[in-house]
């Protein structure tokens, strides 16, 4: 445990360092608030404020991640900025995830997510050295990944073909998009083959799984967002940032509407942030996540290596 206990600190101070040099505010942001995240993969925890009804609404959610107080941050004009601090997501226990974690999440105003990728990497670099080791880089678009490793064309290829690699999984096919299929065949095909020694970065993905980022118009249009893996383990999730209230909106809406389909609970778009969306600078933003960065450094698959104390024993 002293040992974890003494490389989280390092990491803290090397991320800390990184973005003094880069002249990037450091800020915290509130981890309750009346809005929480409408994603259909993400469940949010919530609790009940107890004092005087005019504080503001009662049922508080705790943040998944700090993206839309930072977001609100960056319209005000704070310009370049990060936050590193716990996020919580409800359900999600196990081998390799923890319900309450630290995210490091930051903000470059003017860049796009070709730019923030880079600069994601020069971080995980340094992360590597500071251990004395060293890491391959390989970047590649969502499509050519799919292409060149399955055979399959992502924008294309029939939802039977993206079903056939998964046979073997036994996986029930009721209610699953394209998208859940190409997830999945992420998840199970190509992520746990990718080197351990190897940094990916995917760029790129289907305009379908634009999530907050921007969309390219094309053909096929394209989400401008990336996803970087050091070796199997996802850490880090960017975007060129949608900067459009109206279209945020909708994306919001569509997301509590997919919930009602799964008997899911909608949950409260956050207003504060629409009304300031457009307000925006153009940027790029990530958020990476320290466990697993830990996790790497410290060669071990299992979150409780790198914890204090897991969740069970929490």
């Amino acid at each position: 445990m002293h040992a974890a206990l003494q490389l989280r600190a390092h990491v803290y101070a090397l991320v800390r360092g990184f973005f003094i040099a880069r002249d990037v505010l450091e800020v915290e942001t509130p981890m309750l608030s009346a809005a929480g995240n409408t994603d259909l993969n993400i469940e949010s925890f919530t609790t009940m404020f107890s004092g005087h009804v005019d504080a503001g609404a009662r049922e508080r959610w705790l943040r998944t991640s700090p993206e839309f107080p930072l977001k609100r941050l960056l319209a005000a004009g704070v310009g370049d900025c990060y936050e590193l601090g716990r996020v919580f997501r409800n359900g999600e226990a196990g081998g390799r995830h923890n319900p309450e974690f630290t995210m490091l999440e930051w903000y470059r105003t003017g860049w796009d997510h070709r730019r923030l990728m880079r600069e994601t990497i020069e971080l995980v670099e340094s992360a590597l050295a500071m251990t004395g080791r060293r890491a391959e880089v390989m970047i590649t678009g969502y499509r050519s990944l799919f292409i060149d490793e399955l055979g399959l064309d992502p924008a294309h290829a029939a939802i039977d073909a993206l079903r056939a690699p998964l046979a073997e999984y036994g996986i029930d096919p009721a209610g699953l998009t394209r998208d859940d299929w190409l997830d999945l065949l992420l998840t199970h095909k190509l992520q746990p083959a990718f080197p351990r020694d190897r940094i990916t970065v995917i760029h790129d993905y289907p305009a379908s799984q634009c999530a907050l980022a921007k969309v390219r118009p094309g053909d096929p249009p394209l989400a401008e967002r990336f996803e970087l893996y050091l070796g199997p383990h996802e850490l880090a999730n960017g975007y060129h940032e949608l900067n459009d209230a109206a279209e945020q909106r909708a994306r919001f809406e569509r997301d509590n509407a997919r919930r009602r389909e799964r008997g899911l609970r909608e949950v409260p778009i956050d207003e504060r942030l629409l009304a300031v969306l457009d307000a925006m600078p153009d940027c790029a933003g990530v958020a990476l996540g320290i466990e697993r960065l830990l996790m790497c450094l410290a060669g071990t698959d299992a979150i409780a290596d790198v914890l204090a104390f897991p969740f069970a024993d929490a």
